[in-house]
């Protein structure tokens, strides 16, 4: 084993929270996952996991402490009764079986619940619209109402302390919670004890510290988490003003203090739109303020950046959420000195996706996130090598660099070729701007195969059938790609757009991350994708200086990047650029000097100017190569002496993050006997 570089000392100290000690300064900080209290196997075996890997705090993401603050769909933990404690103890076991503490973020959501599950009237800090866009509202709080949470509080923090968690959460923060709504002059508007002044918009806030620390305190750490700055000037909170003022009249009243931004997308802001330690400007007064530690985030993933933060004095913990998704085990990896095996968090928000949609968690980096418990998956550890020997890998883009150092990490000879360099559309597209750390998601990979002596790696390999049939494979997995189309046939338009053959400057993504870029405008982008490639066209377009219009069927420019929390950032910056938008419009007609589109709305035409036209509309798989083997219709496919697999885009186009699990999935199924009519997971199933 890699001796740990001496400079990383500090990070593995150990640091006291009240009455319990974090044996290093790494701290996994709360965060969702799409699994909550509906899939508490799958939460405690991922939690479970992060410990193993080194973090000495494992936190749970947001945990409901009763009915009236309900925020289903959005299957948070919870903390409502006995049962609930008896499902979120299997992740406090999880987690001390690995020697780490364990921390519960309770909170009461405000107006930031719905109650569609329970039904109760929503209770706000005053009559206010519910955040969810639907026709209810919170009805102001009155003192019996306070004394309600304060007890229901309380009560959570009893059962967190009885089922084992070490540290409870008092949390204001991200505009979701209740403390933070009662702190805010947008929301706050009350003329009692708890309304006006700061010291009196603070007082539920501190109770609730006051009332936890009485409750649990002798036992257990009290940690505060708060958002110092709502990026909001005059009208939120900032680390200037009442940010700052709030941390000093509270400064010794936890045991901890968790500082972030808020809102949300501010908190977790995409590497497109924020670097590595971000937060540093509005945290760093924090511990100039309070002798308790503190601990932040700033998607850190380099060493050397976590040092500097504690050695400067900004932090006394590593606080990390999408770091420890990517990778789990980061900490015992620096520990160890085995830097280069660090799966880097490269600021997608995939993760956060999972969140949005109400589906299990994923990552871009770590194929095995949200699979511990499912399919029973190990970020470090492969399932043994099955009977066979020789694997070839055609296609080195995410999912065969991942198929090919998966197979190579269970112990196969492998044989992975490319026409290129290795990378396939993740190389490509890390070129645009703002996704340069999107090449990490190649980098790890190439460097672990390098590592591997029976991975053998053929830049520059045109593969055909011959010379696959000539290798002598037991196995062929097919990892090509796809390509963009350029008729603009998509989900608006089920066939190829009328005219489209006669325009004479057509490009699509594939066209643009090459470097073949339309040189005049007006440009028409018609973004049928909905994700980023669209918008960041768009933005490079109009950057070098060409007329653009962005059309997209969309009810609004990238719309799924909602789900990345970018869609706002997305669209302030084209309307900066002067780009012009067109939303809930679909291309009928392609001109040499024109498109006309039709509103989804009015069905009203127009005509708008386009010398080039850029379409990110749907990709077609590069299967050529494997329905040569395999037949048109698959016919050939027992007969050929390998089996015979479609990877990736090759397979079904999708994100990056899909290809990435595509890719492992094959790896870790290769030589197992899979039954296609069984369902390919464990699930997890309502108590009857």
């Amino acid at each position: 084993m890699t001796e740990r570089d001496s400079r990383f000392d500090c990070l593995f100290e150990s640091v006291a929270i009240g009455p319990v000690t974090a044996k290093n300064r790494f701290y996994q900080v709360p965060h969702c996952n799409g699994m909550g209290h509906a899939m508490p196997n799958s939460v405690a075996a991922m939690r479970g996991v992060k410990a193993e890997g080194g973090w000495a705090v494992v936190s749970t993401e947001e945990c409901d402490i009763h009915a009236s603050t309900d925020v289903l769909p959005y299957p948070e933990a919870r903390l409502w009764d006995a049962e609930d404690g008896r499902r979120m103890a299997l992740m406090v076991e999880a987690v001390h079986a690995q020697g780490a503490l364990a921390a519960v973020e309770l909170v009461h959501n405000g107006h930031a619940a719905s109650n569609r599950y329970s039904r109760l009237p929503v209770m706000g800090v005053s009559d206010l619209p519910v955040a969810a866009l639907e026709p209810s509202q919170a009805c102001a709080m009155t003192r019996r109402d306070i004394s309600d949470v304060r007890r229901w509080h309380r009560q959570a923090a009893l059962r967190a302390r009885d089922i084992g968690f070490d540290i409870v959460y008092v949390y204001a923060g991200h505009d979701l919670t209740l403390g933070m709504h009662f702190l805010s002059r947008r929301y706050n508007r009350r003329g009692d004890e708890y309304g006006g002044s700061l010291t009196n918009r603070l007082r539920l806030t501190q109770e609730l510290l006051e009332d936890t620390r009485e409750a649990v305190g002798d036992r257990c750490g009290i940690a505060f988490r708060f958002a110092v700055d709502e990026l909001l000037g005059s009208e939120g909170l900032s680390c200037e003003a009442e940010g700052r003022d709030v941390v000093e009249m509270l400064a010794e009243h936890p045991d901890l203090w968790d500082v972030n931004l808020s809102d949300w997308p501010n908190d977790s802001v995409t590497a497109r739109f924020g670097e590595e330690g971000a937060q540093e400007p509005y945290v760093k007064f924090v511990k100039q303020v309070t002798s308790r530690p503190v601990v932040g985030v700033g998607r850190f993933t380099s060493p050397d950046v976590m040092v500097s933060q504690i050695q400067r004095g900004i932090l006394d913990m590593i606080g990390a959420a999408r770091p420890s998704i990517a990778d789990p085990f980061l900490p015992r990896k620096i520990e160890e000195g085995r830097l280069d095996d660090i799966r880097e968090c490269i600021g997608c928000n995939i993760c956060v996706m999972g969140d949005w949609t109400h589906t299990p968690i994923q990552c871009t980096q770590n194929p095995t996130m949200g699979e511990e418990w499912r399919r029973g998956w190990h970020p470090e550890n492969m399932n043994r090598k099955g009977h066979s020997k020789r694997i070839l890998v055609v296609g080195a883009g995410p999912a065969g660099l991942e198929a090919a150092m998966s197979l190579g990490r269970r112990g196969y000879e492998v044989a992975l070729a490319d026409t290129n360099e290795g990378g396939g559309r993740v190389v490509k597209e890390a070129g645009l701007p703002g996704l340069s750390v999107w090449r990490r998601v190649v980098d790890y990979r190439l460097g672990q195969i390098e590592k591997l002596n029976q991975v053998t790696f053929y830049p520059g390999s045109h593969m055909d059938r011959d010379s696959i049939f000539s290798y002598g494979a037991e196995h062929v997995a097919i990892a090509t790609g796809s390509r963009w189309r350029q008729d603009g046939l998509g989900r608006a338009n089920w066939e190829s757009l009328e005219g489209i053959a006669d325009h004479g400057s057509v490009f699509t993504p594939d066209d643009i991350v090459e470097g073949n870029l339309p040189v005049a405008g007006p440009v028409v982008i018609y973004d049928d994708d909905h994700y980023y490639l669209g918008g960041i066209i768009a933005q490079m377009l109009a950057q070098a200086g060409l007329s653009v219009t962005l059309v997209t069927p969309g009810p609004e420019v990238s719309h799924w990047t909602r789900y990345t929390m970018e869609q706002p950032r997305i669209e302030a910056l084209l309307r900066r650029l002067g780009v012009h938008l067109e939303v809930n419009h679909k291309l009928t007609g392609v001109f040499p000097d024109r498109v006309v589109a039709v509103s989804n709305l009015t069905a009203e035409v127009q005509s708008i100017d386009a010398v080039s036209l850029v379409l990110v509309t749907a990709r077609d798989p590069v299967n050529t190569l494997y329905f040569e083997m395999a037949g048109i219709e698959e016919e050939r496919r027992e007969e050929l002496p390998f089996t015979l697999e479609r990877i990736g885009d090759c397979c079904a186009p999708s994100t990056i993050a899909a290809s990435v699990y595509h890719g492992h999935r094959y790896a870790r199924e290769l030589d197992l006997d899979i039954d296609r009519d069984d369902v390919p997971f464990r699930r997890e199933y309502a108590v009857i």
